[in-house]
């Protein structure tokens, strides 16, 4: 009996020292996972469609000679810009020029005192009648190919220059065929010129004929606007055709979306009550201020997860910075 009672009481001795380590505890909070976070927000938006293009001019002015005779002058050369009026050269008739050209004969020929005197009035007469006209630009405009040069004899009418008339020059953007529905008359238009600081601005005039097969484009007149003398032709860029404008959008940044392209969700992270909740979204407009979600509906302000959100569980505790 007395060995059984030592047992018992050595077991009890045993079972008090046993390591604290070996005692289960209450299990540990979970550690905050720490994430970035940017408000929802609320922006206009515009839709746009882009397009490459260039500068044209759709009216072209012949610059002709007023009768028959010799262009005696011509300074205007392919790329001069021009003012309406500005000279370009000058013209002397044909028949006047003939006859100055017997007076100097008859000049050259004159042997005696009467021979010279008649030939002198002869000279002074020619000269009083000759017939000389200016050649003028008929517009503001660019100077696109000349047909003649100083020296030349010239039929009546024959053309001496071609001027591309400033008021008629245009950007002509191709516009893919699937978006052309949404382009009318009317619509504000930003032009970028790669290596042009400014941005020219112009409103869509319509679309004109000559579908491209080959892209299955269709080009659309721009009427240029606020542009200071003639812009050169032939020059390329990018035309934005706003097209629609979302006034009040929601809108998250980029970064805040995580997209599933097999599936063909969007998802993103809310912070709620210092827990990570994931909800499934619909994106729209894309733009500098961000991607705009048109369902479900976000409160402005919002905490959206834009950083660390790969791979955090729905219901995480988390430990958000801006």
């Amino acid at each position: 009996m007395k060995r059984s009672l030592l047992v018992l009481v050595l077991c009890f001795a045993a079972c008090r020292a046993k390591p604290a380590a070996e005692v289960p505890a209450s299990a540990a909070p979970a550690a905050a996972i720490p994430v970035r976070v940017a408000p929802a927000s609320r922006a206009t938006l515009a839709d746009v469609v882009s397009g490459p293009g260039r500068t044209a001019a759709l009216a072209q002015q012949k610059v002709r000679a007023p009768f028959a005779g010799t262009l005696i002058e011509l300074s205007a050369a392919d790329g001069d810009r021009v003012r309406r009026g500005d000279p370009l050269g000058a013209i002397v008739s044909r028949d006047s020029e003939a006859a100055l050209a017997g007076a100097h004969q008859m000049e050259r020929d004159a042997k005696t005192d009467t021979e010279k005197q008649d030939a002198a009035r002869a000279l002074a007469l020619a000269e009083r009648g000759l017939v000389r006209a200016a050649i003028t630009a008929p517009s503001d405009g660019l100077v696109l190919t000349h047909a003649a040069a100083g020296g030349d004899r010239l039929a009546q009418d024959q053309e001496i220059l071609t001027i591309a008339d400033a008021s008629s020059v245009v950007f002509l953007v191709d516009v893919i065929q699937s978006d052309l529905g949404r382009v009318h008359a009317g619509q504000p238009v930003l032009i970028e010129v790669p290596g042009q600081p400014a941005r020219f601005g112009g409103t869509v005039h319509g679309v004109l004929p000559g579908a491209n097969a080959s892209d299955f484009t269709v080009p659309v007149r721009v009427n240029l606007r606020a542009v200071s003398g003639v812009p050169p032709l032939g020059l390329f860029g990018t035309a934005r055709i706003t097209v629609a404008e979302h006034r009040d959008a929601t809108v998250v940044p980029d970064a805040a979306i995580v997209r599933d392209d097999l599936a063909g969700t969007s998802r993103i992270a809310l912070v709620q009550n210092g827990r990570a909740h994931w909800i499934d979204v619909t994106p729209g407009l894309r733009a500098a201020a961000g991607t705009q979600i048109t369902a479900p509906a976000l409160p402005a302000g919002q905490s959206v997860v834009v950083a660390g959100q790969v791979g955090l569980p729905e219901g995480a505790v988390v430990a958000a910075r801006p």
